[in-house]
């Protein structure tokens, strides 16, 4: 009897699950996927809390790529509400029936997308704007004449003499945007987020995150929203990401798909252990021949031999676990490659100080807080993504956002310290009165955004070396170290398939995706 041919698949996230259906789907490698939390779906995990869940940074489901749609779709159909007449998506040119489910059936199926309207704002001066700025007459006579007329001529010039080499983020920035605007609504919202001046973080970051979005196309977005009538489709092929309206969402968050897909990837044969930590990686020539793997639970290790690794572990830790075999150099790189971590903290309130003229909840999925005085980030409002994610609809519940360094203070703080910081910080704003606030809860994420500055100049070395390991392939985004989307993390697993049923060593197509060109859809798929 032979021997089946295993993928070991570190971490349970989006990557790493997706990794593992495709295998079940098209190769007979067997998936064992190995997970050192006890929590699904990495970063796109949804944190139950009394009832009340909580999305950790906030997932919009869209993505250009076909592939990834159809992939959503068909793990969680669409659910239309009541008033919505949408059936299908049009994208390259087609449409396709949407799955959706009867009247009769979608109110007691937990199992659905949900159609959802974008709503973000910036909170600037104690005011809100469009984000991102829809250079409306309201948003002009907001900011000023004279500011307005400074930000034009700013923009104007830089048009005239852009910079010919962008080196850093700020300088990305200001070729787009002009600098007075980079000054004044990207320069202290963006170094609250990465903790460092914007000339130090690598230009790539903006080519990944923001690709080719500037006054132009912002200011092109909002004359046609004044001219045209929103589409009825989901055609939003062509419309720069940062600017999409409408997005899928899981009606209960969207590490509900992700636990449905392992439930999917369980009943097709394949393995999720949760718990369990890669600690030892032993190469044998140009192949990893075994992985010591750490139960958690029981502190004991055991050893697993598999034909492959799909690895979404930070890259840090994987170089650590490859131990004496790397090269020192590599090794110094990758263990001073920086990341952001993540703090979310929870609050359950009866209302919001701040309500529009109607007396409703705002509408916003998350707002972006650009005032200097606080330390907060970003606040989502959990109602509005999905109705769902809480009990009580009469109540309000909120995530506010804190980004930091493991060595600081903020992310060493108590939770109760934490949950006061948050209701000081939103009542400064004048966001909520904090005798309105019910409970709350803090979750910590810990290296939730690979970082772009100190070592990643290096990073290309690092990069060299692992993919030699014929064997090895990286994906996702810690495992890249690659500030990727979910669905370019999607991607990036769904080739790491095709490379292995097709007998490819060569890892270039799976770094080619999220770069400045569109979206990479494989030949074969489009067949």
């Amino acid at each position: 009897m032979s021997i089946p041919t295993t993928a070991l698949i570190i971490g349970a996230g989006p990557a790493g699950l997706t990794a593992a259906f495709e295998l079940l789907q098209h190769t007979q490698v067997h998936p064992y996927v190995v997970e050192a939390t006890d929590r699904i779906g990495g970063i796109s995990a949804t944190i139950n809390y009394k009832g009340n869940r909580m999305d950790i940074g906030g997932h919009r489901f869209f993505s250009k790529s076909d592939r990834v749609m159809d992939w959503w779709l068909s793990i969680l159909p669409l659910q239309l509400e009541i008033g919505q007449n949408l059936g299908t998506l049009a994208y390259q040119g087609k449409s396709r029936v949407i799955p959706t489910l009867s009247p009769g059936t979608s109110l007691y199926s937990d199992n659905v997308m949900l159609l959802r309207q974008r709503t973000s704002r910036i909170f600037f001066r104690r005011q809100f704007f469009d984000y991102p700025l829809s250079f409306s007459v309201g948003t002009l006579a907001q900011l000023g004449i004279g500011w307005s007329t400074k930000a034009v001529l700013s923009y104007l010039k830089q048009v005239v003499h852009p910079i010919k080499e962008e080196k850093n983020l700020e300088e990305f920035f200001i070729n787009r945007f002009g600098k007075h605007l980079y000054l004044t609504f990207f320069k202290a919202y963006t170094e609250k987020v990465w903790g460092v001046p914007c000339q130090q973080i690598s230009a790539e970051w903006g080519a990944q995150r923001i690709k080719s979005l500037s006054i132009t196309e912002a200011v092109k977005h909002f004359l046609k929203q004044q001219l045209f009538s929103p589409s009825a489709d989901f055609s939003q092929k062509t419309t720069q990401t940062s600017l999409i309206e409408q997005f899928l969402y899981p009606k209960l968050g969207p590490g509900h798909l992700w636990e449905v897909v392992t439930k999917q990837v369980q009943e097709k044969g394949g393995e999720v252990h949760m718990q369990q930590e890669v600690v030892g990686l032993q190469l044998e020539g140009n192949r990893i021949a075994s992985a010591t793997i750490l139960d958690q639970q029981t502190g004991a290790t055991y050893t697993q031999e598999p034909s492959y690794v799909i690895s979404t572990m930070p890259i840090r830790n994987l170089i650590r676990a490859l131990g004496a075999a790397v090269p020192v150099e590599v090794q110094e790189i990758a263990a001073q490659l920086p990341y952001r971590n993540f703090i979310s903290v929870g609050l359950l309130l009866n209302k919001l100080a701040i309500t529009p003229d109607n007396g409703l909840l705002i509408q916003d999925n998350w707002i972006y807080i650009q005032e200097p005085d606080v330390q907060a980030g970003r606040l989502q409002i959990f109602n509005n993504w999905s109705p769902y994610l809480v009990t009580d609809p009469e109540k309000v519940w909120l995530g506010v956002e804190y980004f930091c360094q493991e060595e600081d203070a903020l992310w060493h703080m108590e939770e109760e310290d934490l949950k006061q910081l948050a209701i000081d910080e939103l009542q400064k704003l004048g966001i909520i009165s904090a005798d309105q606030v019910i409970d709350g809860t803090v979750v910590k994420m810990p290296k939730a955004y690979p970082a772009y500055f100190g070592s990643y100049s290096q990073f290309h070395k690092v990069q060299a070396f692992l993919d030699r390991i014929e064997n090895l392939f990286l994906i996702g985004r810690n495992g890249m170290h690659k500030y990727n989307n979910q669905d370019h993390s999607m991607l990036t697993a769904m080739l790491a398939v095709e490379n292995i049923a097709a007998g490819r060593t060569d890892k270039a197509n799976l770094w080619a995706v999220n770069t400045e060109q569109e979206y990479h859809e494989h030949s074969s798929h489009a067949k």
